[in-house]
């Protein structure tokens, strides 16, 4: 049997590539630094964009076969952050990619948007109860920023929150990912009459839907040295993120700064020791009592959560599972 270490952070997101856009650096510093990172996507990303020419003829429209070939890309991008542990929520293709608000692919029949509500959460919950995770992550109400899928990841992880914490073993800390405001005025300001500028027509920040006041920032972790491994998962969904995307515009000026620092609001639990004018956490387990010691191989009460020896050797997302 194989014991899991002391922390143990789950993240719960709707397409491949959102992990690594959005809570990549964390990811990579949580695994780098011995916790336990298990990564849930919802969907294959069926309805995405394809930004490779050669692969153009994968698109729904088209072969609809971008899902399959999502899931190798997904298997990159983990291996770039150093999680071993990827799941499908209910394995992978049973949820579809709902394409963005108000498309007919919204009422596909296994849309995720359609999915049933508990019998998603209920998926969740079973792997809560396997992995008795202390922290989740996922999106605020609205998905971040309005996709449907990133909303009913947000719907199924606090329904399984729910579910779990009526048996006694959720998450003590949920966060959703965030963006302050100060950083996307940083941001606009340095971008102002760029020609490749990603705020263009936006005149203030709080235009944008994930814009968030900083006195609501919970948390800001400081993964600056895997910026390189963020941008490498990032690379490795090249159906999706094209070379000359701003994302790797903005890394370029900002470099480090962009890709290793991400931050999160509080949704449940208790907020942890933190630091500057608004008390920011540096640390996603702030405050618990496996805050302080590093990850190792434990017996006590409530920590060592076991499994069979060889089940996370299977190729990462090969199967949605170990």
């Amino acid at each position: 049997m194989t014991t899991l270490p002391d922390r143990r952070l789950l993240l719960v997101h709707a397409h491949p590539d959102d992990e690594a856009i959005g809570t990549g650096a964390t990811m990579a510093h949580y695994a780098a630094t011995g916790a336990h990172v298990t990564l849930v996507t919802c969907t294959l990303g069926e309805e995405g964009e394809v930004h490779v020419p050669e692969l153009a003829q994968l698109a729904a429209a088209e072969a609809d076969q971008l899902g399959g070939y999502r899931i190798g890309e997904l298997a990159a991008a983990c291996r770039a952050l150093g999680v071993t542990d990827h799941r499908f929520l209910g394995g992978a293709g049973r949820y579809r990619d709902s394409g963005m608000m108000g498309l007919a692919t919204n009422e596909h029949p296994r849309a995720f948007w359609q999915a049933d509500l508990d019998v998603a959460a209920g998926q969740l919950v079973e792997l809560m109860r396997e992995l008795r995770p202390q922290v989740m992550v996922t999106y605020d109400g609205n998905g971040f920023y309005g996709h449907p899928d990133h909303i009913q990841a947000h719907r199924v992880a606090m329904r399984a929150h729910e579910l779990a914490a009526a048996e006694g073993f959720a998450p003590a800390k949920v966060y959703w990912t965030a963006m302050p405001r100060s950083v996307l005025e940083a941001g606009m300001t340095h971008f102002a009459g760029s020609s490749d500028n990603p705020f263009e027509g936006i005149q203030e920040a709080v235009e944008l839907p994930f814009c968030t006041p900083d006195e609501r920032i919970a948390a800001r972790i400081d993964a600056s040295g895997q910026h390189a491994a963020k941008e490498a998962a990032m690379r490795a969904h090249a159906t999706q993120i094209p070379d000359n995307s701003w994302l790797y515009s903005i890394a370029g000026n900002f470099g480090s700064e962009f890709m290793g620092v991400e931050y999160y609001t509080l949704a449940v639990g208790d907020k942890g020791p933190g630091f500057g004018p608004y008390g920011w956490e540096d640390d996603l387990f702030a405050g618990l009592p496996v805050a302080e010691g590093s990850d190792r191989t434990s017996a006590a009460e409530g920590s060592d959560r076991t499994l069979a020896d060889g089940v996370n050797r299977a190729p990462v997302g090969a199967t949605g599972q170990w």
